[in-house]
């Protein structure tokens, strides 16, 4: 198997396993509004842009969100927009970055500048385009955008933000021993320089881990706070 079949097939399992993560899993986030509603494609997504780059990311976010508007999704072609937006908006950038510095600092960088980067972009199309969806005055989406569009975007984004961070490496060792990725780096050859720089990735991984398993836990519980309210 080439590497461009085996870069489609990767891919393809990628882009099927965010459609099955659309299709099983929607959780509304704000009971204000309830078409805002939270699943991990965009995980997947962005994990898909970091072993192939951010055209890779861009292609499975289009895919992703047709796939969804002609299934559970009642929001139509705008729908479907939105959703490329967002996606790419997140997985896109944070591939970019990644693309440039791969390294565990240049993945967290770019899910960083991806959730904050996202959170503007939508709280921007969400003024444009939710008034048409909706068929309200502007003035009344205007009001809807710190109390509930803000607090969405971040709380959806640091979801993925952390979820990413804890799955992309046992999925990227999973492709690699089914063949389906780059091969490994070399080994470390065992000096002393080599055992002290695999103890510092080591604790920078469970750095990693701690904090991104943090930030879940906080959306988690800023989602717990706003279905109280």
């Amino acid at each position: 198997m080439n590497q461009k079949t085996k870069k489609l097939s990767t891919l393809g399992m990628l882009s099927a396993l965010a459609i099955i993560s659309v299709l099983l899993i929607r959780i509304p986030l704000m009971p204000a509004a309830p078409f805002l509603t939270y699943d991990p494609k965009d995980v997947v997504i962005v994990i898909g842009g970091f072993l192939f780059g951010p055209l890779a990311a861009f292609l499975m976010s289009i895919v992703v969100a047709f796939v969804e508007m002609i299934t559970v999704s009642d929001t139509g072609i705008i729908g479907m927009l939105m959703n490329v937006i967002a996606s790419s908006a997140f997985a896109c950038s944070a591939a970019i970055i990644y693309k440039k510095m791969r390294t565990l600092k240049g993945a967290v960088y770019g899910l960083i500048a991806g959730w904050l980067l996202t959170t503007v972009v939508m709280v921007l199309w969400n003024y444009l385009i939710v008034p048409l969806y909706m068929e309200v005055p502007r003035h009344v989406v205007a009001g809807m955008l710190m109390p509930i569009f803000v607090p969405f975007n971040l709380i959806k984004g640091g979801l993925n933000a952390g979820f990413a961070l804890l799955l992309y490496k046992p999925l990227k060792v999973a492709f690699k021993a089914a063949g389906m990725a780059a091969g490994e780096e070399p080994q470390a050859s065992g000096t002393t320089l080599d055992v002290y720089e695999a103890s510092q990735k080591r604790k920078r991984t469970i750095g990693i881990i701690i904090s991104a398993t943090f930030v879940i836990l906080t959306c988690i519980l800023a989602i717990w706070v706003i279905m109280q309210t």
